[in-house]
């Protein structure tokens, strides 16, 4: 059976501005943004509630009630930034966590209390962990989200609804404590309906005709009678270990090791499973809350340690572990199948062919992959389309290279015209002019006719010449169509070796 947890921030976006500005610790203050032309609370601190100051109210009364009152102006989106960095701390508590806006979290706790003796002792845990950051939090587990949410927000947290008791909890709270909004709270009220006992039992076709369809589906939710979908963060990685540490980890060294602990399980449980790594994740999670992470990615799938550790080595430095780590987590987002012939990694005939793949992947983590080229045979006659790049590195060719007529080493991207002297218009050139040096040609080989595709574009076909100068440099030179007095009909497209 699911087990769920709320975890519900009451003062999150002033717990948030005292972390960053503690000035703030010890006076009332209000967040406020502009609405309809007016300054609205947002949210107030502890201290301003007490003066009697509370969300929604207009800056301007809040000022009269009380002049001392400090105002800061909300930032757009804000909450939902914190609650995510947030929600991706309590991935140290379970593996699937969610926002619940506009000041809460979910958590997916199945099968993680135990770790921490138990369910009371786990929100324990959490709640002190999270008000030794500076946040005020009130935590309830239980069945469903929906009761869950409601223990969080209207019992002594921690609180933790039993196993198949949502109902006699529910009953004893007020009807807000279904997640409605107030127009339908204020309907409630006026019948007397305050509490969910009230009217719980019910018969839904009634609620729904009096009320709508949300209230017999928040009882239904709360209930357990309809499943109510969560939106993690993040999809939770198939290939996952975690670490935790006795002691804070503060150095490169420890870190290393953890690492290297995390991939000998990781590794041994791929072999099992004839799958290799193709992208990992590693996070690190400070003692106050910070989340670090760094990334790598290899151009075959793999499960060498030693190579996958190399990969991560350089990047280990801009971890900044401060009081220390607690926590490690690695994740391989991506995998794929190895091969058969791929087991035997350093027996294998393909030995020099791993090696040049994993001395990519090592090149690739330290300069980035936009700075690496690649080209593969393409099938087109046109010289410029006769190659592409390899996307990713490690694509295989689906054509072979020519080797009926020579190609240069250098090809231009765009040919560049030439000055040409020729015996004949239809003779290999004698002596070309190129960027102001004159190249007596003294070998020639061609020419070789490569026409324009027609079903691309249209154009003149091309004469191409192997040509060598007096030094011995080596040119691929072309005409362009047939013969045209006066007009440049010369290129040079490309040098040899």
């Amino acid at each position: 059976m699911p087990r769920y947890a709320s975890i519900w921030f009451p003062f999150l976006l002033p717990d948030y501005t005292v972390r960053r500005k503690p000035q703030y610790r010890d006076m009332p203050f209000v967040i406020a943004s502009r609405q309809r032309g007016r300054m609205v609370v947002e949210s107030a601190n502890r201290l301003a509630v007490q003066k009697g100051i509370a969300p929604q109210m207009v800056v301007a009364d809040c000022k009269a009630l009380f002049p001392d009152l400090q105002v800061l102006e909300a930032a757009p989106g804000k909450a939902k930034k914190i609650l995510t960095s947030l929600a991706e701390w309590c991935i140290g508590y379970t593996p699937v966590a969610a926002v619940d806006l506009p000041d809460g979290l979910l958590l997916d706790t199945s099968g993680c209390p135990h770790l921490w003796g138990g369910e009371k002792p786990y929100l324990e845990h959490i709640k002190s962990r999270l008000n030794s950051y500076g946040y005020s939090v009130q935590l309830g587990m239980a069945d469903t989200i929906g009761t869950a949410w409601a223990a969080a927000r209207f019992g002594p947290s921690p609180v933790v609804v039993k196993p198949n008791r949502q109902y006699d909890f529910m009953k004893r709270l007020p009807a807000a404590a279904l997640r409605l909004d107030e127009v339908l709270l204020d309907r409630l009220k006026k019948l007397g309906l305050t509490h969910v006992g009230s009217f719980i039992d019910m018969p839904p076709a009634s609620l729904r005709r009096r009320f709508g369809t949300l209230l017999p589906q928040r009882i239904r939710q709360a209930l357990g009678q309809e499943i109510e979908p969560m939106c993690p963060i993040k999809p939770v990685a198939p290939y996952r270990e975690q670490l935790c540490c006795m002691e804070h980890i503060v150095t490169a060294t420890g870190i290393r090791i953890a690492l290297q602990q995390l991939f000998e399980n990781l590794c041994l449980r791929m072999k099992a499973e004839g799958v290799g790594l193709r992208q990992a994740v590693f996070k690190a999670f400070r003692v106050d809350g910070q989340v670090q992470q760094i990334e790598i990615g290899t151009g075959q799938p793999s499960q060498n340690i030693g190579h996958l550790l190399k990969l991560f080595e350089h990047k280990i430095g801009q971890f900044q572990p401060d009081l220390g780590f607690e926590m490690f987590v690695l994740e391989a987002p991506k995998v794929e199948s190895v091969a058969h012939e791929q087991a035997a990694i350093w027996d294998a005939s393909g030995q020099n062919n791993r090696k040049i793949a994993e001395l990519l992947d090592r090149i690739v983590a330290r300069i980035g992959q936009v700075n690496i080229r690649r080209y593969l045979p393409a099938e087109h006659y046109w010289p410029e389309r006769s190659a592409k790049p390899a996307t990713p590195l490690w694509e295989k060719p689906t054509a072979k290279w020519r080797e009926d007529w020579p190609r240069p080493v250098h090809l231009l991207a765009k040919p560049e015209a030439i000055e040409v002297s020729a015996a004949l218009p239809d003779y290999p050139p004698m002596v070309f002019r190129y960027k102001g040096d004159v190249h007596h040609i003294v070998k020639s080989d061609g020419p070789e006719r490569i026409e324009q595709e027609w079903w691309i574009s249209d154009g003149f076909y091309r004469d191409y010449y192997g040509v060598e100068d007096e030094n011995g440099a080596r040119y691929w030179l072309f005409r362009s169509g047939p013969y045209q007095p006066g007009a440049p009909q010369w290129f040079i497209h490309g040098f040899f070796a």
